[in-house]
């Protein structure tokens, strides 16, 4: 089960800058961690069933982790691919889709749908895949949508060897939607690598909050997942959420169609204080935590960097 630490609130500030009280201060999020198999229905259970779970536990938020619907393969990605809608859509004819969809709607939640694979005929007649999340409001519509920007091409000596370029093309935009708990930030994963990308989502667009739906695996995991999302949310003074599929043994079965991936597990909610407030391990279960919104101010306010920097030494912009 879920694991809670929480100390953050030492942090207090007589310049904090209060949010309007038109807005809303607090949101309750909920990181599903589940099981991925072969089998796409089997996934779409699954999911089902946790955001009913989700919902039953008062979650505002839900997120799903990266590529729930499909091994996580670059050979499975075509196969298991589906045409996505487009922001402002209220309907998919798709299977995976149509789940993020209908669920929304059926239970008043706001879904960052983790993320599966898209295909797409471009007007030239070539087919692109991407690994897309889609961002669902309570009424059902798709209000955001995010093409991983950074594909996972990595090769460590002796750990992991990994091209997701082998069948993916990379994202070409910044992500981000308006929500009555503040601006929120989406990335996938590898995304979180990358400073620079969550930064503009802060500077430029004041968000409270970064989602990255992930699938670490046991040579980066260890190292890397937890230390990232307390780095991005030290530099954004913001709260950052990942959600992870639970961990699979390899079966080592030589006839399997595709090969294993093992997940690392271990979502997490990171508070802009840089603290671990809500975490899991492996397993199957659901990360639950309440974001106290003004935190952020707080933090913004008690350690102002956003109006130090040197912008006549250097600059960040968007392309």
């Amino acid at each position: 089960g879920a694991v809670s630490r929480s100390r953050f609130g030492a942090l207090k500030s007589k310049t904090s800058l209060r949010m309007s009280s038109s807005s809303t201060n607090s949101m309750k999020v909920a990181l599903c961690q589940f099981h991925v198999t072969p089998d796409k229905e089997t996934n779409h259970n699954t999911a089902k069933s946790y955001l009913e779970k989700a919902k039953a536990g008062g979650a505002d938020l839900v997120v799903l982790p990266e590529i729930w619907n499909s091994p996580y393969a670059t050979a499975a990605f075509p196969e298991y691919a589906e045409k996505l809608p487009q922001v402002g859509d209220k309907e998919s004819e798709s299977s995976s889709p149509k789940l993020l969809l209908d669920a929304a709607k059926e239970h008043n939640l706001w879904i960052v749908g983790g993320s599966v694979p898209e295909v797409v005929k471009e007007d030239n007649g070539e087919t692109k895949i991407y690994n897309t999340c889609l961002v669902l409001n309570p009424e059902g519509e798709v209000v955001a949508k995010h093409r991983k920007v950074h594909l996972f091409d990595i090769d460590v000596p002796g750990g992991i060897t990994f091209f997701e370029s082998e069948t993916l093309s990379p994202g070409e935009g910044m992500t981000h939607f308006s929500t009555p708990f503040g601006e929120i930030g989406l990335g996938i994963c590898y995304d979180i690598r990358f400073p620079e990308y969550a930064m503009l989502l802060r500077e430029k667009y004041n968000c409270v909050a970064l989602i990255y739906p992930g699938a670490f695996n046991l040579t980066t995991g260890p190292a890397h997942w937890e230390l990232l999302q307390r780095g991005r949310a030290v530099d954004n003074q913001c709260y950052v959420m990942m959600a992870s599929p639970a961990r699979t043994e390899d079966p080592k079965d030589e006839n399997a169609k595709y090969p294993h991936y093992t997940a690392w597990g271990h979502s997490t909610v990171v508070s802009p204080w840089g603290e671990v407030i809500s975490t899991i391990d492996e397993k199957e279960g659901i990360v639950f935590a309440d974001l106290d919104l003004e935190k952020v101010e707080e933090m913004r306010a008690g350690i102002p960097i956003g109006n130090q920097k040197r912008e006549d030494m250097y600059c960040l912009k968007e392309v």
